[in-house]
């Protein structure tokens, strides 16, 4: 390894160390071969061109010991030599696997803020004590059978009906049309669907609800009826029940659909915003189109904002099971006991036993997207994403679209898969989601604001139409990580109270689907 010399540039000026046990850097921007950077006491020159997000060594890594990020192991080395880029050639994805857990683990609660001094926003107050930040009038279809239905009354009905000036307390009427509902096994299939149905049409963003259904599939509007019966879970709002086989068909039942909307908008329209304490508040974190800076600048930006809701007497969930992979043990030590940390790995477990059944492993997650950002394998991916959960302990895990029995950090099983762990997280209670991005993306939901947040500067000022924030001070070394968290948290605040709309909402992406457990048609 060379000497120091004039040509010499601080590491900083290229790329980023994240923790001062890891032996790579992360390029913050393009770095040339042979650009020599100070490392400590010596000179590394680096030997290959290196595009941002990716990693070279700042020192020899010898074969078989662990590349290290984060602190942690996110590989092993196959023979590195002092700034050599980091790629599949030589660094292979084998990680140890870290199981071990104190039987008598118990770490702290949060240090909650003085109520006195928590931040407040404006929402929906409904009967059952939740608070909304939204107002719609949703269009619930209870099977595939009745989507097309359910989409002709909410178009027809928001173009036709609905008027801002004459409604200004509803935010629209938006239907959530999906493939699921007939033609599949019974058990899980059926039952996860009713779950996310009846939470969507139960959820404090939604202000009345018209379920539709065609009158034969097995999910139809009885079916519905006596889940919800059965769950106790009473829809203290304006609700409309269609039968489309009972009205006569497609146009009788949008006929039936639109007429039940006109009659709820006034209703809908009396309840106002009023002040709500911020631990009324559950924000869902989720991330998609990551790149390598993802893990250093939004994810620990977002995982700050999501501390401060908590430290507030709010609650975070955060889902992507597969996305734990490599840092479930991260997550398993920061349980508030041992038995959560034991249901942390059992979620794990369960969905790796899952998707074997399917041939599927979960290393095959990262997307051609991820990789060339410099997320080239999972374990790299998963601990830079659970950043976004902050730092707080965890209270406990429930299953998709399930609700969280308290307040602070819940993890959700779920995939990775943005159209489906998405409205998971809105079904399990989140009113808002903010969701980190490098690579750039639209998604929204149909009832809840979809707040993106970008890793870097560059893809935001490209997506700004879409995009709602930018952690990309934080690579360029004009923010903290500290700084851009509160500065999210805020906005969060303010998009809660209706001050602002988020920039998916404002494109009108309204995307909806249900994440079917066991993909087998019938």
């Amino acid at each position: 390894m060379p000497t120091a010399t004039s040509q010499a540039a601080p590491l900083s000026a290229y790329a980023i160390q994240v923790d001062p046990r890891d032996n790579v850097a992360v390029a913050r921007v393009p770095v040339p071969r042979g650009t020599q950077v100070q490392v400590g006491p010596a000179v590394v020159e680096v030997l290959d061109d290196v595009t941002p997000g990716h990693r070279f060594a700042l020192r020899a890594i010898p074969e078989g010991e662990f590349v290290r990020q984060y602190g942690q192991p996110i590989g092993t080395s196959k023979g590195v030599v002092p700034g050599a880029l980091i790629a599949r050639a030589n660094m292979s994805n084998e990680v140890p696997v870290v199981r071990e857990l104190d039987p008598h683990l118990s770490n702290p609660a949060p240090d909650f803020v003085p109520e006195a001094q928590r931040a407040t926003f404006m929402g929906y107050h409904r009967p059952d004590g939740r608070v909304g930040i939204r107002n719609w009038v949703l269009i619930v279809p209870t099977s595939m059978c009745a989507a097309h239905e359910a989409v002709q009354i909410a178009t027809v009905a928001e173009f036709t009906l609905f008027d801002k000036a004459k409604y200004p307390n509803v935010d629209g009427v938006v239907a959530i049309p999906h493939n699921k509902g007939c033609g599949c096994s019974d058990g899980s299939n059926i039952e996860v669907m009713l779950r996310t149905l009846a939470a969507y049409a139960e959820h404090p963003n939604v202000g009345g609800v018209v379920f539709i259904g065609l009158g034969c599939e097995k999910t139809n509007l009885t079916v519905m009826e006596q889940y919800l019966s059965d769950q106790h879970r009473p829809m203290n709002k304006p609700v409309a029940r269609i039968g489309i086989q009972e009205a006569g068909g497609t146009q009788g039942s949008v006929k039936r659909g639109l007429e039940a909307v006109e009659a709820m908008l006034p209703v809908v329209n009396a309840i106002t915003r009023q002040p709500a304490p911020i631990s009324a508040l559950s924000m869902g974190v989720k991330c998609g189109g990551s790149d390598g800076f993802s893990g250093l600048s939004a994810n620990p930006a977002l995982g700050r904002a999501a501390d401060e809701l908590i430290r507030q007497g709010g609650t975070v969930l955060i889902t992507e099971v597969p996305e734990f992979c490599g840092a479930e043990h991260i997550l398993a030590s920061r349980a508030k006991d041992a038995e959560t940390g034991r249901a942390v790995y059992e979620m794990v477990d369960w969905y790796k036993d899952y998707a074997a059944k399917f041939g599927t492993v979960l290393n095959e997650n990262p997307s051609p997207g991820n990789v060339a950002g410099g997320l080239l394998n999972i374990t790299i991916k998963s601990l830079g994403a659970i950043a976004k959960a902050g730092t707080m302990r965890v209270e406990g895990v429930v299953g998709y679209a399930e609700q969280p029995t308290g307040r602070g950090l819940y993890l959700m099983q779920g995939p990775g898969y943005d159209q489906e762990s998405t409205p998971g997280l809105i079904a399990s209670g989140a009113q808002l989601v903010v969701f980190t991005t490098g690579r750039g993306t639209t998604i929204g939901n149909a009832i809840a604001p979809v707040l993106k947040l970008a890793s870097n500067n560059t893809m935001y000022e490209r997506m700004k139409s879409d995009i709602d924030l930018s952690a990309g001070d934080i690579i360029d070394g004009t923010a903290s990580i500290d700084q851009v968290g509160l500065d999210v948290f805020a906005y969060v605040c303010k998009v809660a109270s209706g001050e602002v709309l988020g920039k998916s909402e404002e494109t009108k992406h309204r995307e909806f689907q249900v994440w079917a457990e066991q993909s087998v048609s019938l």
